[in-house]
């Protein structure tokens, strides 16, 4: 009982010193919260005493150098102004030294940079040109070798006869006929001289047109292998002999357009084109030289990278107009008189060729100048086919009469003393008087032969006039 009351009795007073214990700690942790605050609080105000120093260095600091800027553009103004008074003062100096102003030596300075400029231009211009003519002689020389290699040819003779071979001797009595009658019925309606001498069993045929001497030809061979000749028999000869040579001038005109490569041409061209067949110049079949300087320009062409059909057609019918300086038949084409580069470009205009074609037909013999590469390569084909070694050839009178007008044309100018023809004609070496001409008169002198040499001959290829001038001086030791 009485531990009882004496535990009751206890109890509040734990209570009581717990109690105080808990008051003791909480007053302790309080104490320490301020404590602490009151420290943070100082720390703060110490920071923000250092930023506000700091901020305060910095302002110090950007206005020393918005300070010290200010020091140096006044400086570098006050120095530009220095040397502006400087430079004025020197060019005032200099221009009373030289007693030019500013603006008279600036115009004497460009003057001569421009001089200057310009002879440098005119060098390189001069060295341009030189190594382009260096290299494009060397690139043409390379282009035509090499299309006269890629084409192979046969030349053919200049003939103005045909011979007809006989079965018999026999034969030459019935082809003259009673009292001749065959014999004029035949000249008469071919228009061919048939010629009957002593040669054995053969008979010529002489015309200078060399279709009418074919068609005479098949005509006579048709005759002999039929062994019936009268007057009636020959003009049926004559007319199946003039239908075979019309197709085949037709068939050799289309072998040439298909070897060289072209599209169809107008029919009439075609007609034209074919008859060149039996036609030679200076021994020199005119359709092979056709088709052959076609190749050339074709080849020449590709290597230059300019359309090789173009060129190809311009070059076919180059020598178009010669058919028309041959007989026609009824109803064949009518052109004006002229050259036959004339005749044919208006023949190249008439059926429907391009104007290119026409100008490159007309140009080829330089009547007029060439405007085109197409028309420079027909010049240059036809020279490669017609000036090759063996492409022509002359009878000997006529070579011979040109060798003397050659002469002849060079040896009437003043001052000359001998004329040399050399290489067959192909050169002719003037020596000239050298206290009667002078250099530059030597000059004059061969371009005055070479003209005169191409408006009075006729002459396949180039001919080259070489004036010499040579002094001498003699003297004798005794």
């Amino acid at each position: 009982m009485t531990l009882a009351i004496a535990a009751t009795a206890t109890v509040p007073v734990l209570l009581m010193i717990i109690g105080l214990v808990l008051l003791s700690v909480a007053g302790l942790a309080v104490r320490q919260l301020l404590h602490s605050a009151r420290e943070r609080a100082l720390e703060l105000d110490r920071r923000e005493q250092r930023s506000a120093e700091r901020e305060t260095r910095i302002d110090d600091e950007q206005h020393r150098l918005l300070q010290r800027e200010l020091d140096t553009a006044q400086a570098q103004a006050e120095l530009q102004l220095r040397t502006e008074e400087l430079a004025a003062e020197r060019r005032r100096m200099l221009e009373e030294a030289a007693g030019l102003s500013a603006a008279e030596a600036r115009a004497e300075l460009v003057r001569s940079v421009e001089q200057q400029a310009k002879r440098e231009a005119v060098l390189t211009v001069r060295e341009i040109e030189r190594q382009a003519r260096t290299e494009g002689e060397a690139r043409a020389r390379e282009i035509v070798a090499s299309a006269i290699q890629r084409v192979s040819v046969q030349g053919t003779a200049d003939h103005v006869v045909t011979a007809v071979r006989l079965p018999s001797e026999d034969m030459k009595g019935r082809i003259i006929g009673r009292e001749g009658r065959n014999i004029r019925s035949f000249e008469a309606v071919t228009g061919v001289n048939l010629v009957i001498d002593e040669t054995p069993e053969s008979v010529l045929l002489s015309c200078f047109d060399p279709v009418r001497r074919e068609v005479g030809r098949l005509a006579l061979e048709e005759l002999i292998a039929d062994g019936r000749i009268h007057p009636q028999r020959i003009e049926d000869a004559y007319e199946r002999g003039l239908a075979q040579v019309e197709r085949l001038c037709q068939a050799a005109a289309e072998e040439a357009v298909a070897e060289v490569g072209l599209d169809e041409l107008h029919p009439e061209l075609m007609r034209l084109l074919g008859r060149l067949r039996y036609r030679t110049s200076y021994g020199q079949n005119v359709l092979g030289h056709l088709v052959e300087s076609a190749h050339l320009a074709g080849a020449m062409a590709a290597e230059l990278r300019v359309d090789p059909t173009l060129v190809k057609r311009c070059t076919l019918l180059h020598d178009i107009g010669k058919a028309i300086t041959l007989p026609q038949p009824p109803g064949g084409a009518s052109v004006a008189e002229g050259s036959h580069a004339q005749i044919g470009a208006e023949l190249a205009r008439r059926y429907g060729e391009s104007e290119e074609v026409v100008h490159a037909v007309a140009a080829h013999h330089n009547e007029i100048e060439p405007q085109t590469v197409e028309a420079v390569l027909t010049q240059a084909a036809d020279a490669c086919s017609g000036g090759r070694p063996g492409a022509r050839r002359e009878s000997v009178e006529l070579h011979a009469r040109r060798l003397e007008k050659l002469e002849e044309i060079a040896r009437r100018h003043e001052g000359v003393h001998k004329v040399y023809a050399m290489q067959a004609g192909r050169e002719v070496r003037v020596m000239v008087l050298p206290e009667a001409v002078d250099d530059v008169q030597a000059q004059v002198l061969a371009k005055d032969v070479a003209r005169e040499v191409e408006n009075e001959l006729t002459y396949p290829g180039q001919i080259r006039i070489t004036v010499i001038r040579e002094s001498r001086a003699t003297s004798f030791a005794r």
